[in-house]
């Protein structure tokens, strides 16, 4: 008989168990999704060097995050670090009369609880679930342990801290000097470039909430991407149908948060273009 070949070395990942009153056969496609997720869909976990990733992966949860979830609260202390695969996340400031305004997006590639690298047990932002989907998640004792040992983990995140820090600064100037019109298109860019298709499930209001601004003013900006075949709306679903209409008549916002992210970011795959073949 042929000798047997050794396994291959795969690190176990924790599943956080979901909650549920008995099996139903109605829950069996989300199961299907939940079983379709690897670690690798994150790209900076992707991009780890199998040695680093032997080290962190044991220590991997899955979770799922449902929409509008808060994963950190301001002045609370962090005691995890995501690493979303599908979902996408915002950090946001409160104002004293609570009116939220985005600041950054992280999705697929990066991670959320930077403040940790950076010298800070808490945060004074909040950060909340954009698009619902799921994440790895690591105690910080153990990404803290990862991070001092000064090698390729330490790398990628001050990469990825630099690549955050103009997303910031540059969405503060959007938000100051730009139309809405041009506000969302930058934010419908961010969004998709964090999701393996075209589509987004987000309400008007929603998005006015995060930009900071009527919902009315999202309406109407939606009404003429949709008018030059841009995007699609119907009942809460936003669908890119020209991705490249879209960055034409967005501000130059974001192909300065676009071009730093692919010079910083190595490792995350390039967009592809979507066109409307109506209006090409």
């Amino acid at each position: 008989m042929p000798s047997r070949q050794p396994a291959q070395f795969r690190p176990q990942l924790q599943i956080r168990p979901q909650l549920q009153l008995a099996p139903q056969p109605q829950l069996q496609p989300q199961h299907r999704t939940q079983s379709r997720q690897q670690p690798q869909q994150n790209h900076l976990l992707a991009a780890l060097s199998p040695e680093v990733q032997c080290r962190m992966f044991p220590d991997l949860e899955l979770v799922q995050l449902p929409l509008r979830e808060i994963l950190f609260e301001s002045g609370r202390r962090i005691s995890h670090v995501y690493f979303p695969t599908d979902s996408v996340i915002l950090t946001q400031y409160m104002t004293l009369e609570g009116s939220p305004t985005a600041v950054q997006m992280v999705g697929c590639e990066g991670l959320l609880g930077l403040s940790l690298f950076l010298g800070a047990e808490s945060t004074p932002s909040e950060s909340l679930v954009q698009i619902a989907g799921f994440a790895y998640r690591i105690p910080r004792r153990k990404v803290e342990e990862e991070f001092s040992r000064h090698g390729q983990f330490l790398d990628l995140v001050l990469r990825y801290a630099q690549s955050l820090m103009t997303q910031a600064s540059q969405t503060a100037a959007c938000n100051r000097r730009h139309s809405i019109d041009q506000q969302l298109c930058r934010w419908l860019l961010h969004s998709i470039d964090r999701q393996p298709h075209n589509q987004l499930a987000m309400t008007q209001e929603f998005i006015g909430n995060m930009l900071g601004v009527r919902r009315e003013g999202v309406s109407q900006a939606a009404l003429k991407l949709q008018a030059q075949g841009v995007i699609s709306y119907t009942r809460g679903m936003i669908t890119v149908l020209d991705r490249r209409a879209l960055e034409s008549l967005s501000c130059e916002c974001y192909g300065v948060v676009k071009k730093e992210t692919d010079r910083l970011l190595h490792y995350v795959p390039q967009c592809r273009p979507t066109t409307n073949p109506h209006y090409s």
